[in-house]
């Protein structure tokens, strides 16, 4: 697949998630949220699943016509499920039409008929169940989008953003104790890498400033309270800005995330999960937004799970899609703007 230049008002492709989960009710308020002003986007999913949360639902051929109708109707390029869906219940059953709906997504966009991808969450048991072999949707994106072509560094590098904080992940979801062993110059190179190509790419800042977080209390405490930022983290820092990179030494988490120290750098790069999403959550919990840096495509998503436990009910939060939706359509404009220069 050839990735081609989206115009800036290309509608989204957004793709359900897992249909018992919250994904279909949080689509619609999503969509009666933004129907007046936008962004567009088209659901890849389930038409009839749609209209079952009382949602004015126009079946579309292409993502394209989305744009048109969006105004008194859903747009949803109808790809039925194979089994009859209960909220809160995932049934294997449906897991492989859940993967064509993000195939279908991550290929409109691609093909520039949608500016970006935009993915309700998935509930990771039943896709495996199904034989789904990538621990999640970033894994399974970046090898959907791996022979097209990309001018910038390629990741994928999880990004976290919440308010005026962007927060960039070194690792994600392993076990505490293996962070250390995975903090590798080439792995924090690569994510400063990808981190500064996509600020300048995807939001439109010429020269990004990083700041890099330490893993031990006070920075190491000059090696007294461990070595890593000594032996690893320094040295990494110091190469980087040879490099041309505006990045920091290694700072002490604790004092990196406050209203002053934000506005000192574009984004963070944070070394293990909880150090990015603690902060990401206390800034704006319902809000955050999850997006995917130094792919072919734009891709965000909420920052939340399929929620089964209060699926159904009227209880799903729509404000994090609606930020996704939004921040989307920013980085898919910035990015085709930095194409055309």
């Amino acid at each position: 697949m050839k990735a081609a230049v989206a115009p800036p008002t290309a509608p989204l492709a957004l793709s359900l998630g897992d249909p018992a989960g919250v994904g279909p009710e949080i689509a619609a308020a999503a969509w009666r949220a933004l129907r007046d002003g936008g962004p567009a986007f088209a659901v890849v999913g389930d038409a009839d699943l749609m209209r079952a949360r009382d949602c004015a639902v126009a079946e579309v051929t292409a993502a394209a016509d989305a744009a048109s109708v969006f105004g008194r109707a859903l747009p949803v390029l109808h790809r039925p499920l194979r089994a009859a869906v209960t909220p809160g219940r995932p049934d294997p059953a449906n897991a492989s039409v859940v993967a064509d709906w993000i195939e279908e997504a991550v290929s409109l966009a691609l093909s520039g008929e949608a500016g970006g991808v935009v993915t309700c969450p998935i509930a990771k048991a039943p896709m495996y169940a199904s034989g789904f072999r990538f621990p999640g949707h970033t894994e399974f994106i970046a090898e959907l989008t791996a022979d097209a072509p990309f001018a910038g560094v390629r990741g994928p590098v999880m990004m976290l953003t919440a308010r005026d904080l962007r927060a960039c992940l070194v690792t994600i979801h392993v076990a505490f104790d293996q962070v250390p062993e995975l903090l590798t110059v080439e792995r924090l190179t690569r994510t400063a890498q990808v981190v500064d190509d996509a600020l300048r790419r995807d939001f439109a800042i010429a020269r990004p400033r990083l700041a890099l977080a330490a893993l031990n209390p006070h920075a190491g405490e000059g090696g007294a309270l461990g070595m890593q930022e000594i032996e690893i983290l320094g040295p990494t820092a110091a190469r980087l800005r040879e490099m041309g990179l505006d990045i920091t030494d290694p700072r002490p988490a604790d004092t990196l995330f406050h209203d002053e120290a934000r506005r000192t750098y574009d984004a963070a790069l944070c070394l293990y999960h909880d150090q990015a999403l603690i902060p990401v959550k206390t800034l704006d919990f319902w809000g955050g937004v999850n997006a995917t840096l130094g792919l072919p495509v734009v891709r965000t998503s909420p920052d939340h799970g399929t929620g089964f436990d209060i699926a159904g009910q009227g209880l799903a939060r729509p404000d994090s899609l609606i930020a996704a939706l939004r921040l989307a359509a920013d980085m898919a404009q910035s990015r085709a703007q930095s194409r055309a220069r």
